[in-house]
């Protein structure tokens, strides 16, 4: 193999194991009310990428989209994490730089993101804010477990504590007028 042709291998490999499936893995069908199927390739684009063979990792840089099923990762870095034996699979993505985590039905951000592939969980830390609809929380990590569709939020800022607020739908035939 010529050094050309090595180093086209070694900028592309990770990239193609990260968004294709690992061998003889099957497609469950969507499960969950997102209809998120975790075990979907993950497609990675950026302005810049920065293999470290040696270190089984691939740096990311510069406008980060990362997509897997109807989940996306937005970030201005992200490490891709692998194992090479017999074959390259990811671990594990660490994403930094103005994380957005977005669904269909919902959207989270967060200064720094973690996705543990093998056990599915995507946590984000610092300044977190989820969304869905009107409904709003705020704390300083959110734990998204994508086997059970659990998120946990854990307090932040100042007073530790998690914040929200949440839309009460309009009844008919009830006064708006408070009293003291």
């Amino acid at each position: 193999m010529s050094a050309m042709t090595r180093l086209r291998f070694l900028l592309l490999a990770p990239v193609l194991i990260a968004v294709a499936p690992a061998e003889g893995q099957q497609q469950p069908a969507r499960s969950g009310r997102t209809g998120f199927n975790s075990n979907s390739p993950v497609d990675v684009q950026a302005d810049r990428i920065e293999v470290q063979d040696r270190a089984d990792r691939a740096i990311f840089s510069g406008n980060v989209v990362a997509t897997q099923g109807n989940m996306t990762m937005n970030a201005a870095r992200v490490t891709v994490v692998y194992t090479n034996n017999n074959g390259v699979d990811v671990q594990r993505m660490e994403a930094t730089g103005g994380v957005r985590l977005h669904t269909p039905s919902e959207t989270a951000t967060g200064n720094v993101g973690l996705y543990d592939v093998n056990r599915r969980l995507v946590t984000l830390i610092g300044g977190v804010h989820l969304t869905q609809g009107q409904n709003r929380v705020q704390g300083g990590r959110l734990v998204l477990d994508l086997n059970s569709h659990r998120a946990v939020v854990d307090g932040g800022g100042s007073s530790g504590r998690v914040s929200g607020r949440f839309t009460v739908p309009r009844r008919q035939g009830t006064s708006t007028t408070t009293t003291n």
